[in-house]
C-alpha cells in the first residue's frame, strides 16, 4: 500500500510541477523551445515514474531503517537550506557547503568532503560562469 501512496503523491506533484511550469511567462522574443519545455519534460518523466509505482507496486517493499530515514531527512533539510541560502551566500559558498555535506554522507571522510565540495563548486563555477558566461548567484564577496 505504501508504494501506491508514494506513486499517487508523485503523480500529484508532477501535475503541480507541470502546472507551475505552464505559469512561466513567455517573452515575445524567445527561442522555439522556450523556458517551459525543460520543466514540463521533468514533470512528465516524474509523473510517468509515479504511474509505474502506482500501477505496479512492490508486493513487499523494504523501507530503510530509522537511521537511514533520519539521514535522508537531513539531506532534504540541507538541500532546502541550500536553496534558501544561495542568494545570501552566493553560488560558490552555498554550493561548496552543500556539496561537502553530500560528499560526506556518500562516504568521504570530512577532509575529503571539504576538498570535494570546494572542487565541485569551483568546477561548476568555471564551466558555467567563466566559460559559458551564465549568471550565477553572487555572494557577499561579489563572486
Amino acid at each position: 500500500m505504501s508504494d501506491r501512496i508514494l506513486g499517487g503523491v508523485c503523480v500529484a506533484l508532477a501535475a503541480f510541477f507541470i502546472w507551475a511550469a505552464m505559469q512561466i511567462q513567455l517573452s515575445f522574443i524567445s527561442d522555439p523551445v522556450g523556458p517551459r519545455t525543460f520543466p514540463i519534460i521533468i514533470g512528465v518523466m516524474f509523473g510517468l515514474a509515479g504511474l509505474v509505482i502506482l500501477l505496479r507496486p512492490d508486493p513487499e517493499p523494504d523501507w530503510p531503517a530509522l537511521g537511514r530515514m533520519i539521514e535522508i531527512g537531513a539531506t532534504v533539510v540541507v538541500l532546502v537550506a541550500y536553496a534558501q541560502l544561495l542568494p545570501e551566500l552566493g553560488f560558490l559558498i552555498a554550493t561548496a557547503l552543500a556539496a561537502a555535506f553530500l560528499s560526506w554522507r556518500l562516504g568521504a571522510n570530512p577532509i575529503q568532503a571539504v576538498v570535494a565540495g570546494i572542487a565541485i563548486s569551483g568546477g561548476i563555477y568555471v564551466v558555467f560562469h567563466l566559460i559559458l558566461g551564465l549568471s550565477l548567484a553572487r555572494g557577499p564577496f561579489g563572486f
